[in-house]
């Protein structure tokens, strides 16, 4: 296999009944591919230990590099990733020190009673790294196996995000291949976030190796006032220049058509 390959598995009964449509699987194959990892795969699954014990072996006997899931880290009685996964890798599943700090911290400034099924999110594979999460209470997991690293997320949306952005993507860049990063940010009055939001996508799919956040700053005299960043990796930096500079352009004139003015960029 690839030197730097990636599955992502979405862990939850809701995704295969047709509840939930993946945004999950579709963000973080955006990250990923940002990052330089090939995703080989993108697996649903039910929250049944056959099916995470067997899901997360297959990918370590297969040697992919990164291993991403999301789902079942919560405090209810079928949040079990984590015990599957100490299951999967042949580990006792422990209550982490470092675990137990962040859980405790986020409920006591809370002012929530910290409970037996609360405390379970503590509780991680043996050899595990907890990963803090800034918007919910459930630490992420980070655990090598061999070659493998896996990173277990919340399937919270804003949970899995913030703890991707502030601790997985930084050190997966870091482990990455090599390549050049280029960013650029442009500041947009008079549209609503609604109505960027296709512009956002259109300028995301001409190049995968392109990422657009948008940051509302709030309303400015009454218009709405939002910053737009535009990442793009490339090995040669100028290629990542290159894309970043067509998708701005192109943002540019598209808000502008829509009547809204471009403050920078």
């Amino acid at each position: 296999m690839g030197e730097y390959t990636a599955w992502i598995i979405s862990i939850g009964n809701e995704l295969l009944i047709g509840k939930t449509v993946n945004t999950n699987a579709t963000w973080l194959a955006r990250k990923l591919t940002l990052l330089g990892y090939e995703v080989r795969r993108i697996i649903a699954i039910p929250d049944y230990e056959e099916d995470e014990v067997e899901t997360f072996r297959e990918a370590i006997r297969r040697g992919v590099r990164v291993v991403v899931s999301t789902g079942g880290l919560g405090p209810t009685f079928d949040d079990r990733t984590s015990e599957y996964l100490s299951r999967a890798l042949n580990r006792p599943y422990v209550l982490n020190d470092d675990a137990l700090r962040l859980v405790v911290e986020k409920f006591k400034s809370r002012g929530i009673e910290l409970t037996e099924p609360r405390l379970k999110q503590a509780k991680m594979p043996l050899g595990a790294k907890p990963l803090p999460n800034p918007v919910g209470t459930a630490p992420g997991i980070w655990v090598k196996e061999g070659n493998t690293i896996i990173v277990a997320l919340p399937g919270v949306p804003s949970e899995m995000m913030a703890i991707f952005e502030n601790y997985v993507e930084p050190k997966l860049r870091e482990l990455g291949p090599k390549l050049h990063f280029v960013e650029r940010s442009i500041e947009v009055k008079g549209v609503p976030e609604a109505d960027l939001a296709p512009i956002i996508e259109r300028g995301m799919k001409m190049s995968s190796r392109i990422y657009i956040k948008s940051h509302p700053k709030g309303h400015e005299i009454g218009a709405p006032y939002i910053e737009l960043h535009v990442y793009a990796s490339a090995e040669r930096r100028e290629d990542a220049e290159r894309d970043v500079d067509n998708v701005v352009q192109f943002l540019i004139n598209t808000i502008r058509e829509k009547g809204g003015v471009v403050l920078s960029g």
